[in-house]
């Protein structure tokens, strides 16, 4: 029994057929650059970032076009050379299809570089915290889909005395190998990234956890990592959802993360091997986050594989260079579990894209959700424990304290408990509309909270301001009859003085 059945029970997870061949093995290949870049301002999880270029304003591959705003926020750099044609609204790459701030870039086709400066001959020899601030101005973010900002990250870690860094290379959704690519062609890439964030957090040791389904990039990393003890390449089993944060770290460790903690409580800093890439490119060659590679597949697509794309290159774009056989019966942006159904192809590659996913009406498997014949095969997939259809019937009532109380904020969306079931009851979709509610009523009671603080604090004003005015008040009668008083005394006085000089 391996550790992640003594932790999380014998059934956690699924096996689903990977379908990441024959993408996987394509050589990597770069697209032609389009006419337009629409770059969105929000590519990370905090505050959109503030534009610093105006239209009709010249910019460079890689220049600033937008700083970061507040901690969270990440910078936006240019993904090609050209000229701002626009500062305003864009689709964003959402189920929703909603509008979302962007920048868009009239591309000349040179694709030009704005040279790098103070780019250091011994990246070691800076302090950790210069490291972190080079990482920032490069707009460097989680590359596996949270795009939490990585500069960030190794500061609280940092902060927080870690001694591990996990280096996920997982990638356990299927369809996907854009982590793979990264790691068979840039394996050398990858590990100086690693030493780099080791020296930046104050880790020791790096442990880069690879499912065992991938054995050129484990063999190309073990090569990279050879020279560096520091770092070890640990082959994992190849079990959705091991790119999970907390079960890649038990995978790595023997230990369970508590639902209510992080993996840095324990120690140990998490991040993905594209970042690690990222974070090599931004030091060593003053680079920022510009563009990615992106895993096409699917039934649909002509010409599957891996492509690096530039950031804000439209779906459509792609679709017109590398080919649909067949218009697919659903769009996916990133894995088949987790990822997002677009509303349209008119949408742009974010930093956080790591497929395009082109599904025949076979592949999406499309059908009417049943009644639940309470097999409890989504139990027994639960990864966390859960108990999704108990979940899933609290939720259909709107008891949302229910659900709750059985686990709803340990929920990772994975989406194993959906792929099991056999009546294609949406339980991942019952989750997030759940969750969505909650927050919104914990936002409804932030607000109301905030009002009665307020209405208190005026009433509280008001009632002062009336006692202070009643005091001043007060004060000004005693004034008012002291002076008479002693107006009185004064003429009295005069008129004993007269009375007394007549006599």
């Amino acid at each position: 029994m391996g550790i992640l059945d003594r932790i999380f029970g014998n059934h956690w997870g699924v096996h689903p057929d990977d379908r990441k061949r024959p993408a996987a093995d394509l050589p990597l290949r770069r697209l032609p650059m389009p006419a337009h870049l629409y770059v969105p301002l929000q590519q990370h999880i905090g505050a959109p970032a503030r534009p610093v270029v105006l239209v009709g304003q010249r910019v460079l591959k890689g220049q600033l076009i937008a700083e970061a705003q507040g901690a969270t926020s990440a910078a936006i750099h240019a993904p090609s050379s050209g000229t701002v044609s626009a500062v305003g609204e864009i689709t964003a790459p959402h189920a929703s299809g909603l509008p979302v701030p962007g920048i868009t870039i009239a591309c000349d086709g040179e694709d030009r570089w704005l040279e790098a400066a103070d780019i250091p001959a011994d990246p070691f020899a800076l302090e950790p915290a210069e490291i972190s601030r080079r990482i920032a101005a490069a707009g460097v973010v989680g590359m596996g889909g949270a795009t939490f900002p990585s500069a960030l990250k190794l500061t609280l870690g940092k902060k927080s005395g870690i001694s591990t860094l996990i280096i996920n290379g997982g990638e356990c959704e299927p369809y996907l190998s854009c982590d793979d690519r990264v790691m068979r062609d840039f394996a050398v890439d990858v590990v100086d990234g690693i030493r780099l964030m080791l020296h930046a957090s104050g880790a020791t040791t790096a442990l880069v956890g690879i499912e065992d389904n991938k054995p050129e990039a484990i063999a190309a990393m073990k090569q990279a990592a050879a020279s560096f003890p520091e770092i070890r390449v640990c082959p994992v089993p190849a079990r959705y959802p091991m790119g999970s944060e907390k079960h890649l770290f038990s995978a790595l460790t023997g230990k369970e993360v508590p639902a209510d903690a992080r993996t840095t409580d324990l120690g140990v800093l998490v991040h993905n091997v594209g970042t690690a890439a990222a974070v090599h490119d931004a030091i060593r060659n003053g680079r920022p986050l510009v563009e990615r590679i992106v895993t096409l597949n699917g039934g649909a697509w002509r010409a599957p594989g891996n492509v690096v794309v530039p950031v804000g290159m439209l779906v459509s774009d792609l679709i017109a260079v590398a080919e649909l056989k067949e218009q697919p019966a659903r769009l996916i942006m990133g894995g088949p579990m987790m990822g997002t159904l677009l509303p349209s192809a008119i949408v742009p590659v974010v930093k956080g894209s790591s497929g395009v996913l082109a599904l025949t009406a076979a592949e999406a498997a499309d059908g009417d959700a049943q009644p639940c014949i309470r097999c409890s095969s989504c139990v027994r997939a639960c990864p966390v424990g859960l108990l999704p259809l108990e979940m899933s019937a609290r939720i259909r009532n709107e008891d949302y304290a229910g659900a709750v109380d059985l686990g709803l904020k340990d929920c990772i969306a994975c989406g194993c408990c959906a792929y099991v079931c056999p009546s294609r009851i949406p339980l991942v979709q019952y989750f997030g509309h759940a969750k969505g509610e909650l927050a919104a009523r914990d936002r409804t009671k932030l607000r109301n909270d905030a009002t009665k603080r307020l209405v208190a604090a005026r009433a509280e004003r008001l009632e002062r301001e009336t006692k202070e005015k009643a005091e001043a008040a007060a004060r000004r009668k005693a004034e008012r009859a002291k002076q008479k008083a002693a107006e009185a005394a004064a003429a009295a006085a005069g008129a004993q003085a007269d009375s007394e000089t007549t006599a």
